[in-house]
């Protein structure tokens, strides 16, 4: 069979029962983040915006934004929740890939589980399957497909979000396959959007495309059956390099779910070993950051290709700035959403400092490392070294750590109390009879 056949036979056949229990607790792992994300994210501008522009356009409000009142119809309701998972830059990240996985997939399950029932077990499975899929895509393309400069989490999220909701209605191998092609001319994502309102807009659209081949598939619309890999398909126009046996080899016996990564800072990846390199400077005493001379980070080659911003003016732009980022660290010992607002952009301490901070590309540092040179005005000289930043698959975070993170995130909007009622409900989410209890413990009264 072809790579797009291969692939749709074995979402199709899949079942619950197959996933190991490891896999399912890292996919309720998965789906607590996510929620986290998007509630905390929910009040943010970019959506205001986005739901005064579409919601007009809206169908029956069936389905919650989550961490707000508005409810629209699923395929809106995927895209404002995926837009909210991801305005923080604080989801999670296949780390092969930097694909962020939940966003794309989890909007659009949880939008289509308030339309139709789906109990916890079918809700794992699904989620599971969709993040396979899209990282599978991912690995056959990356790095070619990301260096041109797409932005992988929303073209291949598409995938993930058709096989996802696809898994939920039961479609047969040809209506996925159906499924894949009409994702596979849906691409979208660029990476110029970094640091905008635009990046945001990535995931929540690949979520609403998704479901929408899903939904077209269902009903008899045709494409392609080869549309990932045939000569004009999706892998060979949007990339130059593509490996097809990283889709089809050993699929139902390795999960990606089970490599997949959580942020405890809210910003781009790659600048994750910098900060943790600079709060462990600052919590050892041996830094007052109104002392610093000078900052050199010796960096892999990513974070100035993706973080080089040296002068950002808005919150959103930090978050892509390797030396903001390194001056709020040193100077709040904190890296949360709090330290990529406007306000903490334009802070003139954390401007003065930033231009102290110098980062030169090291070949040899891995993409979770980084080496820190710190002159002091006494002159003394102090070098540091993260091997493994928090959060890799190194040093994970762990559940304490990710329950910390959720509850950073939703109390502010829903209250301790109703925080902690989402929270379990997230944790035991595989053995819930229905999972949209999830979105209305999420949603705020109307």
């Amino acid at each position: 069979m072809s790579v797009t056949k291969t692939l749709a036979s074995y979402v199709t056949n899949a079942k619950p029962a197959d996933l190991p229990e490891a896999v399912k607790a890292e996919a309720s792992r998965t789906f607590l983040n996510w929620v986290g994300c998007a509630v905390g994210g929910a009040q943010h501008e970019t959506l205001d915006i986005a739901i005064a522009a579409l919601a007009p356009f809206s169908g029956p409000g069936i389905a919650s934004v989550l961490g707000r009142r508005e409810r629209l119809d699923p395929l809106h309701a995927a895209l404002m929740n995926g837009i909210s998972s991801h305005v923080f830059d604080f989801d999670d990240t296949h780390l092969r890939t930097v694909i962020h996985p939940a966003g794309p997939v989890a909007s659009a399950l949880l939008a289509y589980a308030e339309y139709q029932p789906v109990s916890g077990a079918d809700f794992i499975n699904a989620l599971v399957l969709g993040v396979e899929v899209e990282c599978r895509i991912g690995n056959a393309v990356y790095p070619a497909h990301y260096d041109v400069g797409w932005h992988i989490t929303g073209t291949t999220g598409v995938f993930g979000a058709a096989a996802a909701i696809g898994k939920l209605m039961a479609l047969d191998t040809r209506q996925m396959s159906w499924a894949f092609g009409l994702a596979a001319t849906q691409p979208v994502g660029l990476r110029e959007m970094f640091g905008t309102m635009t990046k945001s807009f990535h995931p929540g659209r690949a979520a609403q495309n998704g479901m929408t081949s899903a939904l077209l598939a269902q009903r008899g619309y045709t494409s392609s059956e080869q549309g990932i890999e045939a000569k004009r398909g999706w892998a060979h126009v949007l990339s130059v390099a593509f490996n097809p046996d990283e889709i089809t080899e050993n699929l139902g016996k390795s999960y990606e779910i089970a490599v997949n990564s959580y942020k405890p800072f809210a910003c781009g990846i790659v600048i994750h070993p910098a900060i943790d390199g600079c709060i462990q400077l600052r919590k050892s005493g041996q830094v007052d950051a109104m002392q610093v001379r000078s900052v050199t980070l010796r960096v892999h080659y990513l974070v100035l290709e993706l973080t080089g911003k040296k002068t950002p003016q808005t919150g959103l732009e930090g978050k892509f700035s390797v030396y903001h980022a390194a001056a709020i660290a040193l100077l709040k010992g904190a890296a949360g959403e709090r330290e990529f607002s406007d306000a903490a952009v334009n802070d003139p301490q954390v401007i003065a400092l930033r231009g102290q901070i110098n980062a030169i590309v090291d070949d040899s540092m891995a993409p979770d490392a980084v080496h820190i040179t710190m002159i002091l005005n006494d002159g003394r000289v102090i070098e540091h070294d993260v091997e493994h930043a928090i959060g890799s698959i190194a040093r994970p975070m762990g559940d304490a750590d990710l329950d910390e993170k959720f509850y950073g995130l939703t109390d502010d909007v829903l209250g301790h109390e109703r925080a902690q009622n989402l929270c379990r409900l997230c944790r035991d989410v595989g053995s819930l009879p229905r999972v949209d209890v999830v979105a209305q413990a999420a949603r705020l009264p109307a």
